[in-house]
This record gives structure tokens, C-alpha cells and sequence, in this order.
């Protein structure tokens, strides 16, 4: 039933499904198994963007600027907005909603944010399944918009085809700040607020990183990544990016590189799982868990390696197996 709401674009019903993979209990992860398996059909079909960039720099502007042209061109466009978690509540602020205000509201358009919780590279652990889902209810354009650019942040890059590199225009000083695994990662950066005083700046900033990019290898064969400025406040540059992903959708698929990326990236998800499950089963194993503190002390007061005791853990669970 809920499997057929979503392919019918019922959106309440993708909000419950989104909900239920995201959920930790037991009985709610074998049902989204099952209902994974059922839409799997469904997707697929869908250009897949990541979209990064520091704190400020303009993210959800140019996601909402982006994501009302596209619905305007006739597409529907789901956003995944990931949105930072405390270290120490373990709460998120989840404002993704208030920032794009126009966009949360196209009917043509689903907004979710989700917290990172503890999970690395900007996305959540659920991001993919999520992903998924989306295809499934017909969103032909998905985004997925990450915390902000750190060295882990290249995660994203596992579950989308194109990776979108968002700056300030600073020119020299903001290039050294930039993680060079960021930049190798990127097939288009964009140079936002490229308006009123800052547009010479932006300018220079474009030649800047034009000219970086030049020194470093491209991500794909069929591709070399384009730099362009932009303001999404202004919606100046906006379609000229959109130009430039179905320029990098085409010839990735020409050359057969997009299925053979997405297969990876399956491939890759695949494995990612199996750790997870894996580490799920050993830290709740009954006979593991009572090793532990007398483990855990040993480590803290610096009496036993910490590989001593990981591999102690290990050979107890695979022991009582």
C-alpha cells in the first residue's frame, strides 16, 4: 500500500517512508527493507546532484533559486538537506524549510531535512535509501545538500553523479582554505554572490580556480570541471549551471561512465552496510557486551593497546558465533 502511494506521488506517504528508513528500531528497518525492495523498479531515473560549500555561503539560496527554475521547466526536484547535529544535545536545528521558504511550498518540489546525526561526510546514514525513494515518487532531479566542506564531506560524492562546489569570491586566500580532495572531487564549482560590489571579486575568483583546476586530474575521462559565477539571490547564472550538469549528464552517459559510476556506488553502499550491521552485531552480542568495561578500563588507564582490546572483542564475538 505505501509502496504504491509513493509511485503515485502521494507525499505524505514519501515523509512516512523517509521516516521509516531513518527510524532505528528493528521492526521499522525490515519494513523499509521490503519496501526498498519493492520500488527498486522505480528508480533510477532521476540526475543525482551533491551540493557543498562552506557555512554562509549561500547553499540553500542557490538550491531554492535552482530548485524554482527546474519545477518552472516542467521538473520536479526533491531536496535532501542534511543539517548539522550537536555533539552535545545530539539535536538539530533542521532549518532548512525556513531558508528555502518558496521552494518548500512548490508543489512541484520535496524538501527534507534530516540530521547527520554521528554519521561522517556530510549526509546521513539514510541519505541513499532516501535518495532512493524520491525516484520512486517521480522527482526526476534530485539534490542533496551537505553540512559544509571538511575533509570527511566527500561522502557525498559516493551517492550522486555530479558534485557542485559552492565559494564566496575571495580569490587566493579562500583557495588554500580548500581541501584539495574537495576540489578534485568537484565537476562544477560555483562562485555565489556574484552581484554589486563583489562581482569584480567573483570574477577574479573564477580565473583563480580556473586556473587550479587546471593542475589537477579530472574525475572522470569524459569530463573536465567548469568554474562559472552565479548569484542566487539575484537568480543570475542559475540556468547557466543547469546547462552545465545536463552538458556533464550527457556525456557521462555517452560514454557509459554514468552506469558504471552508479554501479560502484552500489557496490560501494553495499559494503558500507555490511560494516554497519556488522558493528551493530558485535557491540549488542550479549557475551561481547560484558567484556567491555573491563576492556574499556584497561584502555583508559593505558594498561592495553586499544588494538589489543578491538581484537579481543573480536575474537569473543566471532567465538560465540
Amino acid at each position: 500500500m505505501l509502496a504504491q502511494q509513493i509511485i503515485a506521488g502521494d507525499r505524505r506517504a514519501l515523509a512516512k517512508a523517509i521516516t521509516l528508513v531513518e527510524s532505528t528500531r528493528a521492526d521499522h528497518a525490515e519494513q523499509a527493507v521490503k519496501l526498498l525492495e519493492q520500488l527498486m523498479p522505480e528508480t533510477g531515473k532521476s540526475i543525482r546532484l551533491g551540493v557543498s560549500g562552506a557555512p554562509g555561503v549561500g547553499k540553500s539560496t542557490f538550491i531554492e533559486s535552482l530548485g524554482n527554475y527546474l519545477t518552472e521547466q516542467g521538473h520536479k526536484v526533491a531536496v535532501l538537506a542534511v543539517d548539522p547535529t550537536s555533539a552535545l544535545s545530539g539535536g538539530s536545528i533542521l532549518g532548512d524549510k525556513t531558508r528555502m521558504e518558496t521552494l518548500s511550498v512548490n508543489p512541484k518540489a520535496f524538501v527534507r531535512p534530516s540530521p547527520a546525526g554521528k554519521t561522517l561526510g556530510g549526509v546521513t546514514r539514510r541519505t541513499r535509501e532516501s535518495l532512493l525513494l524520491c525516484e520512486a515518487a517521480g522527482y526526476d532531479v534530485i539534490i542533496v545538500e551537505t553540512v559544509g566542506v571538511g575533509q570527511s564531506e566527500t561522502a557525498v560524492s559516493d551517492m550522486t553523479d555530479m558534485f557542485l562546489l559552492l565559494l564566496s569570491p575571495g580569490g587566493g586566500d579562500d583557495l588554500q582554505g580548500i581541501k584539495r580532495g574537495i576540489m578534485e572531487l568537484a565537476d562544477l564549482v560555483l562562485v555565489n554572490k556574484a552581484d554589486g560590489d563583489q562581482a569584480s571579486l567573483a570574477d577574479q575568483t573564477v580565473s583563480d580556480y580556473r586556473a587550479a583546476l587546471y593542475f589537477m586530474q579530472a574525475r572522470t575521462p569524459s569530463w573536465t570541471a567548469r568554474v562559472n559565477a552565479c548569484s542566487a539571490l539575484n537568480n543570475e547564472g542559475v540556468d547557466q549551471a543547469w546547462i552545465v550538469i545536463k552538458e556533464f549528464q550527457a556525456a557521462l552517459t555517452e560514454s557509459g561512465e554514468l552506469g558504471s559510476l552508479r554501479a560502484q556506488q552500489a557496490r560501494a553502499w553495499m559494503w558500507a552496510e555490511t560494516a554497519e550491521e556488522l558493528l551493530a552485531g558485535l557491540k549488542g552480542h550479549p557475551e561481547v557486551k560484558s567484556l567491555v568495561p573491563a576492556l574499556e578500563k584497561a584502555v583508559l588507564a593505558g594498561d592495553m593497546p586499544a588494538i589489543v582490546a578491538a581484537q579481543r572483542l573480536i575474537a569473543h564475538y566471532k567465538g560465540n558465533q
